[in-house]
């Protein structure tokens, strides 16, 4: 963790050292296209052969180790789901062939035969049970599953390839939630901790691409299982190279050395478009970008000051006219057009208008630094305070830059903030240990409903009942997870979508967070590689076909 002068003094150089960082991973990006599988003794057969670079890194092979979108893109090569999304994020049969309610508390599920894992020994509907049963008890997740789990009761297994999962209460979106859960064997699982998938011992799934090598921040390397349920995959090896720096990320994909990638930043698309032989494939997608307050401090911490740099004697953020301030002093509308070039739609709840459960009135607020400085003055702070925004370097697109401009948006409102930009491995530790003031974050949404991010990362932290797995900040409104409980126990499609729009609303109201944009997604690839762009901003190998 750095010091506050560190932060400060690495502050007044951000844009220096971007660029400088920039230049040095450019010219890094062709020597390391040598060391590819496309490149090397494999390329035998180039046609089989596909480099996937991908702008975040993973934490872990393990499947249930944390609920972030690079580590649940990269599960989908090696494990299945019961149920599967398609790109347009409707669900489809996975493992599981067939789901039904046979009673206000229980789903059956009928199992797909004759899938088998990657070692040869068949699945059953006792691997669901032993996973269901393992997501709980990973030690050290930075941010669990359980959130998916929280209406289940208990596991019955009527016979290998038939099974029925009894709720707590009617949960009419335990097929949507299963979506989000990789299924692992018991007989594997059983002796694996965390480092054993990551050293490929526990990584035995009945994906299509089978383990072969992981190196930590660098690359991951897959074979091709020719014997997985959906018929064999079009390549034969795969490696996914991880490339956090946006330049390099580019100067890879036009120098071959990689063939797809993820994150196009937003300053490239243009050129990437007019480039021959290389295609952008964009999308409209269901992650919304947001600012988190940590309500867990007593007096700012170490990231919270007066204006003479002296500790606060209370946490400013959790006074409402604050949070009201901060979101009134961020210009959204420039953040979408001059930082995000167009690419975003300022957000003032979790989806875009349109969306199921959209909460209809609740606008992406528009800037206003003169009520921004009265809101304030009225919370006891005329002359402003001082801040420090953490943000990750290198897990959304331009998310340092985005956040020095916020930064400036906020000094000129009398709260002087700089900017701590970390790689997002450090970030993520940072966040989930409550060791920030102020942080940006982000929530793909896989569904397109707000369920998922009012369960995970707005009501109340609860390992007890599941909730709050990515609430970092610790955001907590007893009225809210009330609300949100009652939401997800409604059958009624229509009532259950009036009462999350209506949680939504309340949660906006009370600014738990400040939403800033909903990002669209971009891949782009060279001649010869197609991506099926997917809503919930997934890059999976399965969604990468030979051009045809």
């Amino acid at each position: 963790m750095s010091s506050r002068n560190e932060v400060l003094e690495a502050t007044r150089n951000d844009f220096d050292c971007v660029s400088i960082s920039r230049r040095a991973f450019l010219g890094a990006a062709f020597g390391a296209a040598l060391f590819g599988w496309g490149a090397g003794a494999l390329a035998q057969d180039k046609s089989a052969v596909l480099t996937l670079g991908m702008a975040a890194t993973i934490s872990s092979i393990d499947p249930h180790f944390q609920n972030s979108t690079p580590n649940n893109s990269l599960a989908t090569a090696i494990f299945d789901r019961l149920v599967e999304r398609t790109a347009d994020a409707k669900l489809v049969p996975g493992l599981a062939v067939s789901w039904r309610p046979v009673e206000p508390k229980i789903w059956e599920f009928k199992l797909r035969p004759n899938v088998r894992w990657h070692d040869g020994a068949p699945f059953t509907a006792d691997d669901v049970a032993f996973t269901l049963d393992r997501i709980p008890k990973v030690p050290n997740s930075p941010s669990r599953y359980d959130g998916y789990l929280r209406a289940v009761e208990r596991v019955e297994i009527v016979d290998p390839l038939t099974l029925r999962i009894h709720t707590k209460d009617v949960a009419p979106l335990l097929p949507n939630n299963l979506n989000n859960v990789s299924i692992v064997s018991r007989h594997v699982g059983e002796s694996a901790a965390t480092s054993s998938y990551n050293s490929g011992e526990g990584a035995v799934g009945t994906g299509p691409y089978k383990f072969v090598r992981y190196i930590p921040n660098d690359r991951v390397e897959l074979a091709r299982n020719d014997a997985w349920w959906g018929g064999p995959q079009p390549w034969e090896r795969i490696t996914v190279r991880f490339l956090p720096n946006a330049g390099a990320r580019t100067a890879a994909l036009l120098s071959g050395s990689v063939d797809v990638i993820d994150a196009v930043p937003s300053n490239d698309i243009a050129r990437l478009k007019a480039t021959p032989n290389i295609a952008v494939y964009p999308v409209g997608g269901f992650r919304t970008v947001f600012l988190m307050f940590n309500y867990t401090l007593e007096n700012g911490g170490e990231w919270l000051f007066d204006k003479d740099g002296k500790p606060l004697p209370q946490n400013p953020l959790k006074d409402i006219r604050v949070r009201r301030a901060l979101s009134l002093a961020i210009d959204r509308k420039a953040l979408a057009e001059r930082v995000m070039l167009g690419t975003v739609e300022p957000a003032g709840q979790f989806l875009p208008a349109g969306a199921t459960a959209y909460a209809e009135g609740i606008d992406a607020p528009r800037v206003d630094v003169a009520a921004a400085k009265k809101l304030l003055a009225e919370a006891g702070y005329p002359e402003g305070f001082q801040a420090v925004l953490h943000t990750p370097q290198d897990r959304y697109p331009n998310d340092t830059i985005m956040a020095q401009a916020v930064a400036q948006m906020w000094t000129r409102a009398g709260i002087r903030t700089t900017v701590n930009s970390i790689p997002n491995a450090t970030y993520n530790k940072t966040t989930t240990q409550q060791q920030f003031g102020l942080g940006v974050s982000g929530y793909g949404n896989a569904r397109g409903d707000p369920s998922d991010i009012l369960v995970n990362s707005i009501s109340s932290w609860d390992r007890t009942k599941g909730s709050g797995a990515n609430n970092h900040g610790r955001y907590s409104n007893p009225k809210l997870d009330a609300l949100v409980a009652n939401a997800l126990s409604i059958l009624d499609d229509a009532e259950r979508n009036r009462k999350l729009a209506e949680a939504v609303a309340m949660a906006m109201t009370d600014v738990a967070v400040i939403p800033l944009y909903n990002q669209s997604w971009a891949w782009a690839g060279r001649k010869g590689f197609r991506y099926e762009p997917r809503k919930d901003g997934f890059t999976t190998v399965k969604a990468i076909t030979p051009e045809k």
